[in-house]
């Protein structure tokens, strides 16, 4: 059977899973929150993330990657991170 690919969004912006980093935004726009799982936690059966690296980048590629990364945090859940996320991201792209 064929894999169904699911559009997945988040306050109305686009969020794509590679492994253990998620991005939240379009490639499209001038900047892309990027969050990396840096640590796990199992609970019953299921991995629960307890280190979300967040950051808010550049989506400009002619831009040396440590140059792009503009803002930076560490959470302890995925929720927070995505919640910091989502607000410089909204915050970002309004200054534009």
């Amino acid at each position: 059977m064929a894999e169904k690919n699911i559009e997945l969004t988040y306050k109305g912006r686009p969020l794509r899973r590679m492994a253990d980093v998620l991005y939240y935004g379009s490639m499209a726009d001038k900047y892309i929150v990027m969050l990396k799982i840096m640590e796990t936690k199992k609970i019953e059966d299921m991995d629960v993330a307890t280190k979300v690296a967040v950051s808010l980048q550049l989506t400009d590629e002619s831009v040396k990657y440590k140059d792009r990364v503009l803002k930076k945090s560490e959470k302890d859940n995925l929720y927070s991170a995505m919640d910091v996320g989502a607000v410089w991201l909204e915050r970002a792209l309004a200054s534009k």
